[in-house]
């Protein structure tokens, strides 16, 4: 793809924001590349910087073994969040603010110091964490009906939405995360278990890979921002309205709520 080509991608992805979803990127540019795709997601965030937002931390998705089989890829991706998408629990989410809403239960980590890749170790990536978080990610699709493959995700910022934080810090050395379970309800039913093994063996392995994967891009991961590793459990639909709960064994019981449209 040229640059005019990416640009309109782009801004096709940003149109989209407004509610009307697009077709597959991957149809509408079949010569679309990884490459390709990670340039489109940064034009948008170029965009986004331009008009004030402030990137406050980074997402990585693709995490569970199930997603990369059902996508054909071996490896994650990533996207960037801004101070627009974290929320703390009890702001309000809106439906007017997504279009298809998806749930997915995290464990975040806030880094108290930089990470900058190439060769950051699982160690490195421990001593770089200051604590822990409950968290809900809100992911949402740009491209229609979630017709998605990988080009498509990476191109809409790894489906990012809106992630909702807890509020209970938790120091890293008194949880082992691989064994952090987690019961994400909607609605008061049970929809999906999980523990924190499902992400690349350990939310960590996912820290690591991040910094490794962004640092020959010139991004580090900077002191203070917020880091999303991946999803416990499998994404689960919210409707207007839908009161979603994740209980994380060590971390406590995080809710939110998707509010009706007024």
């Amino acid at each position: 793809m040229d640059d005019r080509t990416r640009a309109a991608a782009a801004q096709a992805l940003l149109d989209a924001y407004g509610g009307t979803p697009v077709p597959p990127l991957s149809e509408t540019y079949p010569a679309m590349t990884v490459e390709d795709a990670y340039a489109v997601q940064g034009l948008q965030l170029e965009s986004w910087k331009a008009a004030g937002r402030v990137v406050k931390g980074h997402k990585v998705g693709l995490t569970a073994r199930v997603m990369q089989r059902q996508l054909g890829v071996d490896q994650p991706d990533y996207g960037q969040l801004t101070d627009t998408m974290l929320l703390t629990e009890g702001q309000p989410l809106r439906m007017r603010d997504f279009i298809a809403p998806r749930v997915e239960p995290e464990i975040a980590f806030v880094l108290g110091r930089d990470l900058t890749g190439p060769g950051v170790s699982v160690v490195d990536a421990i001593r770089a964490v200051e604590f822990v978080l409950p968290a809900l990610e809100i992911i949402d699709s740009r491209i229609a009906d979630w017709r998605i493959g990988l080009v498509d995700t990476i191109a809409d910022n790894a489906s990012s939405g809106a992630v909702v934080l807890g509020s209970r810090p938790v120091a890293l050395g008194a949880m082992d995360l691989r064994l952090t379970g987690c019961v994400l309800s909607v609605d008061g039913e049970i929809r999906a278990t999980g523990a924190g093994g499902a992400v690349l063996g350990s939310p960590v392995h996912a820290l690591a890979w991040l910094a490794n994967t962004v640092g020959p891009h010139g991004i580090t991961l900077e002191a203070g921002q917020v880091v999303i590793p991946g999803s416990l459990t499998a994404a689960q639909p919210i409707r207007p309205g839908g009161v979603v709960s994740a209980r994380f064994a060590g971390l406590g019981t995080l809710t939110t709520r998707m509010e009706r449209d007024a």
